[in-house]
């Protein structure tokens, strides 16, 4: 009841500023909680994208230095070496060409001498060719 009382008697201004202060501390807590959260949030944001940028940094930085390693033997005289899974692997290919185009040659050679016996040849006179023709 004395605190009751105390409040009672202050001047109007007084009770004003007390009730703007404790508007202030309640509009500063809860503009406090959401910045609270959204420094979390962005938090987790950073750290997805700091993620994903490291592991394209990581990406980077292993081109860089394969490229860098390859500079160095080009600098020191060394050749690079043959890639002969490519190498191997354009053989494999070229050989299934191959086997593909022969076998398909045969089936068009097989084919056309079959066509060739059921052909029957027929010699015409014709009485208006040039003179040198039908001699």
């Amino acid at each position: 009841m004395i605190g009751s009382t105390l409040l009672e008697r202050r001047s109007k201004p007084e009770r004003i500023a007390d009730q703007a202060w404790r508007h202030l501390t309640s509009t500063v807590n809860s503009a406090g909680d959401s910045v609270r959260d959204t420094a979390r949030s962005t938090r987790r944001n950073g750290l997805a994208f700091a993620d994903d940028a490291g592991d394209l940094v990581g990406a980077a930085a292993e081109e860089a230095r394969r490229r860098a390693v390859a500079a160095f033997d080009a600098l020191a005289g060394r050749r690079a070496a043959l890639p002969w899974a490519l190498l191997v692997g354009a053989a494999l290919a070229g050989a299934a060409i191959g086997w593909a185009a022969g076998s398909a040659a045969r089936a068009i050679g097989n084919r056309s001498e079959r066509d060739l016996d059921d052909v029957e040849f027929v010699d015409v006179n014709r009485p208006s060719s040039p003179a040198s023709l039908d001699t």
